[in-house]
């Protein structure tokens, strides 16, 4: 195959997120592809599946969703600079932390919860 033969208007979805730093490795890109992690314009991704400019890219990943369009296809891993010129990220904002600040937690190497706190933690509950 000639150089000339080459697509350069699309490449393989894993290898894209690889390229552009959404994955550390490109074997994490190509396992999250097969289990259903990374949609590509609303249908699930195979690693092989090509994108091209424009396309909707939704990666699901530690439990939350990063949603990106394709700007510049690209197969080789760039500098974080040049690869956020690559795709526009359309990602909604985190919930402010107010909410999550409203859950008490344990202070860390304080151990488990005595008879007694764990008395008054029901109580709170309302048990």
């Amino acid at each position: 195959m000639a150089r000339s033969d080459i697509d350069h208007t699309s490449v393989r979805v894993d290898s894209w997120a690889w390229a552009v730093r959404l994955f550390k490795t490109r074997s994490a890109a190509a396992a999250a592809c097969r289990s259903g992690h990374v949609r590509v314009n609303g249908t699930t991704a195979k690693p092989a599946q090509p994108v091209k400019v424009g396309d909707d890219v939704r990666i699901r990943a530690a439990g939350t969703e990063r949603i990106v369009v394709v700007t510049r296809p690209i197969a080789k891993r760039v500098g974080a600079a040049v690869a956020v010129e690559c795709f526009t990220d359309n990602t909604p904002p985190p919930p402010p932390r107010e909410l999550f600040a409203s859950v008490p937690r344990r202070d860390r190497g304080a151990g488990r919860p005595t008879k007694r706190e764990r008395r008054e933690m029901d109580r709170l509950r309302g048990r």
